[in-house]
């Protein structure tokens, strides 16, 4: 009896170990699945034939809204006006040349690197500088665009004599979340009588600010700037880019890029197809297209 009820015992423990051993396999096949699923390529977003693209609307010459679609404009999504600008004009360029339909998504300027990252667009064509902040969080196509920093002011201003950021005083402000605000302006910190006012909400709010006399001077790219003075002749942009005293930038600050999903391989290298072909003369002959039909502000 005692042998029979051993040799159960040891019957009932070998088929223990049997069924511990079949638990321990589940989770490498599960360990095996988690591997694969981190290795899958990130979807491209232009598996559908469109690409949705976001951008402001409301930071002209990049890009822009207005009533109607003269111009080459394309719709808002989810509203009745059309966007444009060099974004667009972009934009359009790499559609055609992948065969996709181009959908324009409007968001303020916060809310670009999330929706990217989220998936809810499948770029950001913004005027974005490729900064290694973002690039952290974002990947980026491009550069699409060389933008040089320049300051502007009032045509009959002093400050419209300056020769070098050094000479540079009084009320200044740029827009928020740009490498102007939080790279150029704090360079002038040390200059006598220089006041750094809060960030602008929009390229639109900086203008403004310059033009009611909120801010003695603004800083911002050049693109910009040309539009600016299209909007307000009064204006006159300081360049300081060929001399000793001006702002110090690396490349990843004035070069512009299209911001997609981090590992979005497929579309980053589709884009970029489109972009190697392209020169800076190309780049700046479309934004002088595109200045030269934004819309005047009154």
């Amino acid at each position: 009896m005692k042998k029979i009820l051993a040799l159960t015992l040891a019957l009932v423990f070998a088929l223990g170990l049997c069924a511990c051993g079949g638990q321990t396999e589940a989770p490498a096949e599960e360990t095996e699945g988690t591997e694969a699923a981190e290795t899958t390529e990130v979807a491209s977003g232009v598996e559908d034939g469109v690409l949705t693209v976001a951008m402001e609307c409301n930071y002209a010459p990049y890009n822009w809204s207005q009533p109607d679609d003269s111009n080459g404009a394309v719709p808002i999504k989810d509203s009745n006006e059309y966007a444009n600008g060099y974004d667009v004009m972009m934009a359009k360029k790499l559609c055609e040349a992948n065969g996709w339909e181009l959908e324009i998504v409007r968001l303020d300027w916060d809310s670009l690197v999330p929706a990217v990252q989220a998936g809810t667009v499948d770029a950001v064509i913004a005027g974005q500088s490729m900064t290694a902040e973002r690039a952290e969080q974002v990947d980026f196509a491009g550069p699409y665009l060389y933008a040089s920093i320049v300051c502007v002011t009032k045509a009959d201003s002093p400050l419209a004599q300056a020769t070098g950021i050094s000479q540079l005083t009084g009320t200044c402000t740029s827009q928020i979340g740009t490498i102007w605000y939080d790279t150029c302006l704090p360079q002038l910190s040390e200059n006598e009588g220089i006041q750094i006012q809060t960030a602008a909400e929009s390229a639109p709010a900086m203008l403004m600010a310059l033009e009611t006399g909120t801010v003695d001077f603004i800083c911002t790219d050049m693109p910009t700037a040309q539009g600016a003075l299209i909007a307000y002749p009064d204006m006159v942009i300081l360049d300081f880019s060929d001399t000793d005293d001006t702002f110090q930038v690396s490349d990843e600050d004035i070069n512009i890029g299209i911001s997609v999903q981090k590992g979005n391989t497929v579309l980053k290298d589709a884009l970029d197809a489109v972009l190697s072909t392209m020169t800076a003369d190309d780049f700046n002959a479309l934004m002088e297209e595109a200045t030269a039909i934004q819309p005047i502000a009154e």
